[in-house]
C-alpha cells in the first residue's frame, strides 16, 4: 500500500482506507504496510504506527492477511517484511545467520525481500533455499531484478512449504509462468482485478498486457507515478510524495494506460 498525502501534508488516513478496501474488493488476498511503496522511511514512527493500526484493522474486518514492515505483533501483522540486510554485504552466510536470528525473536512468520539491486547483496539458489529452510520464515518477495540463473534453479524445485511471491511488477508473468505463487506488486494498486487474475490463471495476453502497464508506472522511483494515477482518478487527494522522491512528471503520467476509476 502506499501512504497517501492531504494538502496540508499530513497522511490521508481516510483515503488509505478507502484505497485498502479498493484493493482487497478488486481481489487481493491481502495488504502490505509500510513496505517500500510506503515511503516508511519518510513518515513519522506516529505515521508509521497510525498506518499499521489501520491496515490492521482493515485486514481484520476483511478476514485479510497482512504482511508489515517495521515492529509488528501476531495482534497486528500476519507476517513481518524482513529485508535482506542491506548496504553492509555480509555474506551469504551472514545473511541467513542474521535472518536466522531475526526469525527467531519474531512474534510472526517473516516473509524475506530480497531485493539485491537495492541491498548490494546477491544470494544464489543454494543460499534462498538455506532461508526458506529456517524455522520461521514463510516465504520470500523475490525482486531479483528479473529472471536469472538462480531464480530459474529456485523454481525448478521450489522448497515445500516456502510461498515465492515475485516482487518485480514488470516480470511478474514470467515468474508465475516458472511456478510462483502470488505477488507483492505495487502496479495492483491500479488494477488489482486484472492482477488477481493473473495469480489465479495465467494467461500470456493479459501478462503482457500488465507488464507494459507495470513498465510505465515504474518509469520513475516508485511510488510516484501510481501516486499521480490515483490522484488522476480521483482516489488520493494529492499526488504528493517525500523527499528525497519527487512528483511524476506529467509525461509519465500521460504514457500510463490507466483505466476509469472504480464504480
Amino acid at each position: 500500500m502506499i501512504t497517501p498525502f492531504a494538502a496540508d501534508g499530513s497522511v490521508a488516513l481516510a483515503a488509505l482506507e478507502q484505497l485498502a478496501h479498493d484493493v482487497l474488493d478488486g481481489g487481493a488476498a491481502g495488504l502490505v504496510a509500510l513496505g517500500t511503496t510506503a515511503e516508511p522511511s519518510a513518515l513519522s514512527p506516529a505515521e508509521q504506527s497510525a498506518v499499521l493500526e489501520l491496515l490492521g484493522r482493515v485486514s481484520r474486518d476483511r478476514s485479510a492477511q497482512l504482511i508489515a514492515g517495521g515492529p509488528v505483533t501476531p495482534e497486528s501483522a500476519t507476517a513481518a517484511l524482513t529485508l535482506v540486510p542491506p548496504f553492509v554485504r555480509p555474506g551469504e552466510d551472514g545473511v541467513v545467520a542474521y535472518l536466522a536470528s531475526v526469525a527467531r525473536r519474531s512474534p510472526v512468520p517473516l516473509v524475506v525481500y530480497h531485493v539485491p539491486y537495492r541491498t548490494a547483496q546477491p544470494l544464489s539458489a543454494g543460499a534462498l533455499r538455506r532461508i526458506a529452510a529456517l524455522p520461521g520464515v514463510a516465504g520470500i518477495k523475490l525482486a531479483a531484478g528479473g529472471i536469472d540463473a538462480d531464480v530459474i534453479a529456485l523454481m525448478a524445485d521450489p522448497p515445500p512449504g516456502f510461498a515465492i511471491l515475485g516482487g518485480d511488477d514488470v516480470v511478474i508473468s514470467p515468474l508465475l509462468a516458472l511456478g510462483a505463487h502470488g505477488g507483492i506488486l505495487a502496479s495492483a494498486h491500479i488494477e488489482t482485478g486484472a492482477y488477481a487474475s493473473l495469480m489465479s490463471a495465467w494467461e500470456p495476453e493479459l501478462g503482457h498486457r500488465l507488464a507494459r502497464l507495470s513498465a510505465a508506472l515504474f518509469a520513475e522511483p516508485n511510488p510516484t507515478v501510481i501516486k499521480a494515477v490515483l490522484h488522476a482518478q480521483g482516489r488520493v487527494p494529492t499526488p504528493d510524495v517525500r523527499l528525497p522522491l519527487l512528483p511524476a512528471a506529467r509525461e509519465s503520467l500521460a504514457a500510463v494506460p490507466f483505466p476509469s476509476p472504480p464504480a
